[in-house]
């Protein structure tokens, strides 16, 4: 770690003292058609906007102005593909010939600025070139996860309302060819929003049978717009116009689309490179997320690129493609200087080769700093990480709402010592306090509920898509004056923050933020199932699993065995694979309070072992014992 005092302190306290003054200045990284003369207007928005006066383009800054600086040659992307055996090195120059030709193509179907476009692509060059195709021309994108069953895309379809799909014939995993075409058509049927049209990227694993009138081979039209010599120039856009939606859980099972301008989010990202991550120019950087999640928006596609560095596009597990060494390979094979990923994906490292023995065949020559995000960073893995990589393990912490760290460990502006479960201090423009339920701040060392101060920085979500007043509800109403991040912890003598857990029913299942309202939806809709309740219940490898308590309705004789794995299989068609739902347990009655509210605080207490009191409110007390008795009967909780 490097001795020399970290600068944070004066930076973070200017960033306090002086927002504009930071952010204006921040802003001149950045090109603009129009410089914001305005960096921060109180009364636009509902808590305020940045940069409004301000006009620009996301995909100038990201690749564009490297070539014109004449930086072409530099490498942008390279995709590095274990299941196909691929890997490609995509040059700024080259990348902004396929994303100015196929910006012209969806200008052919007629999207323009302010249009949705989905996009249902896996971990391929074509899915970064279809973001920055929409945001060269100023249409809005939504990019879906691939894992993602159809239902949940129709959702998407339903609120995002795109003109256009992108898609391709399938994803593929160590094991399996996932076909996305018959999801895609699946979804289309459910969705009342009907696209007006879809273009596919056929891949020779999983070919797909296009749909006579509505679907359109993505080669053909990408060959047709280069021969012709197509190529649609940046489209000019306010700083606070929208670049993409992306959806996250919601409480009620129904997602909110996360809105992402392009302003803020261009000087936030920018200044995360340097300051949060310590990459420079040129040099190469490897986020392993997927491109479905913030994480994969933020540090795949868009913040290296603005910052001119090297972005590798990983289309591979952390183990299985081939082994537990495919990362160290990764990081040998292309220089990378940093490594961003969840510690799910180390946990999955450390089972399957402990002693890093796979390690041992790769020169990480280059390699200086492991970022983990995604849920809470368990000491034992950091530790783990750190013996064997003899570098940093940089614990962060973020959400899809704010598109950019809220706490780090500033590694740009000079590393501070690590406390292990702690992703360390509020990085600048974030002013996080320690409440209760009445807002009013705890002193140190005190568990409540984290909360953001308003206004929130640059990149952070100004509201929900086409629904101000939901964002209002989730986010604002309960705390007055603050933004409210649904995470419980409490903060240390020295301003350090241990996130501890959620407050709502949202669970972290390998990084990914899940709604379990949304699985009891789900198994709500089996014939046989009265009541139900999901909890997210502690797992070594995940961070959190879900199971499953279902009540079956009177009358029913069918082996209730049964019924759990057709319920497993159920949230798997509906939910999809990502929700790893694999424990239904049938249970004869609910525990639940005088006023009926079922108790999944104390259910998830007892799955994990840990201590829990009885609840004053509960309705009959001898219900935890039945609870405890059935989860204990599958192996779950303490004996």
């Amino acid at each position: 770690m490097d001795a020399r005092p970290s600068h944070y302190p004066e930076i973070y306290a200017r960033a306090q003292r002086d927002p504009e003054g930071f952010w204006g200045e921040a802003a001149q990284a950045i090109d603009w058609y129009e410089a914001p003369k305005t960096i921060f207007d109180p009364k636009a928005g509902i808590y305020g906007r940045w940069f409004t006066d301000g006009v620009c383009n996301t995909c100038h800054n990201g690749i564009d102005r490297h070539v014109a600086a004449g930086r072409g040659d530099q490498t942008a992307i390279i995709y590095d593909s274990p299941v196909t055996k691929t890997v490609r090195r995509i040059s700024y120059a080259e990348l902004l010939k396929e994303v100015a030709a196929f910006a012209s193509v969806l200008q052919d179907f007629g999207v323009t600025k302010g249009d949705r476009v989905i996009i249902y692509m896996p971990m391929v060059p074509e899915a970064v070139v279809a973001m920055y195709a929409c945001a060269r021309i100023g249409a809005i994108h939504s990019v879906v996860f691939g894992g993602f069953a159809a239902r949940e895309l129709a959702t998407r379809i339903d609120d995002a309302k795109p003109k256009l799909i992108l898609t391709a014939s399938c994803g593929i995993e160590a094991s399996r060819v996932v076909p996305y075409k018959p999801l895609l058509d699946a979804a289309i049927d459910l969705a009342k929003a009907k696209p007006e049209a879809c273009i596919l990227l056929q891949r020779p694993q999983c070919e797909a049978t296009l749909t006579a009138g509505r679907d359109h081979d993505w080669a053909s039209l990408r060959s047709a717009a280069l021969a012709a010599g197509k190529s649609a120039p940046c489209v000019p856009v306010k700083a606070t116009d929208p670049l993409y939606i992306l959806y996250t859980s919601g409480t009620t099972g129904i997602p909110k689309g996360v809105v992402r301008d392009n302003g803020g989010h261009m000087v936030a990202l920018y200044w995360s490179m340097h300051g949060l991550y310590g990459v420079k120019p040129g040099e190469t950087w490897f986020c392993a997320s997927d491109i479905g999640w913030v994480v994969g928006h933020s540090y795949i596609v868009y913040a290296p690129l603005f910052y001119g560095a090297t972005s590798i596009l990983y289309e591979g597990k952390p183990v299985g493609t081939p082994d537990a060494g495919a990362f160290w390979r990764v990081i040998a094979e292309h220089g990378a200087v940093a490594m961003f990923t969840a510690p799910t994906a180390f946990r999955a490292v450390k089972k399957e080769d402990p002693q890093g023995a796979l390690l041992r065949s790769h020169q990480l020559t280059k390699f200086r700093t492991l970022f983990l995000a995604g849920e809470r960073a368990d000491p034992d893995t950091i530790k783990w990480a750190e013996n064997l990589l003899k570098v940093p393990v940089i614990d962060h912490w973020w959400q899809t709402e704010t598109g950019w760290g809220i706490a780090g460990n500033p590694m740009g502006l000079g590393a501070l010592p690590v406390k292990y479960g702690s992703p360390t201090v509020a990085m600048p423009g974030y002013d996080v306090r320690v409440v209760d339920e009445a807002a009013k701040e705890l002193p140190a060392n005190t568990m409540g509920s984290i909360v953001i101060k308003l206004p929130m920085p640059p990149a952070c979500l100004p509201t929900l898509w086409n629904d101000d007043a939901r964002f209002k509800e989730s986010y604002l109403a309960e705390f007055p004056g603050y933004y409210k991040t649904a995470d419980a912890g409490y903060k240390d003598e020295d301003g350090y923050l241990f996130i501890m857990g959620r407050t709502d029913d949202i669970i972290n299942v390998a990084g990914h933020r899940l709604s379990t309202g949304g699985m009891e939806e789900v198994l709500s809709g089996h014939p046989d199932v009265a009541e139900c309740a999901v909890i997210g219940i502690a797992d070594t490898l995940k961070g959190e699993v879900p199971c499953g308590f279902v009540v079956l309705k009177a009358g029913v004789t069918r082996d209730a065995s049964e019924i759990e794995r057709e319920i497993v299989v159920l949230v798997r068609e509906k939910i999809g694979p990502v929700a790893a739902f694999k424990l239904a347990l049938t249970v004869a009655r609910l525990p639940k309070t005088r006023s009926g509210k079922i108790l999944r605080g104390t259910m998830k207490k007892i799955a994990d072992g840990e201590e829990w009191k009885m609840p004053a409110t509960i309705d009959d007390p001898a219900v935890l014992d039945e609870i405890g008795a059935a989860m204990k009967g599958r192996g779950v909780g303490r004996a």
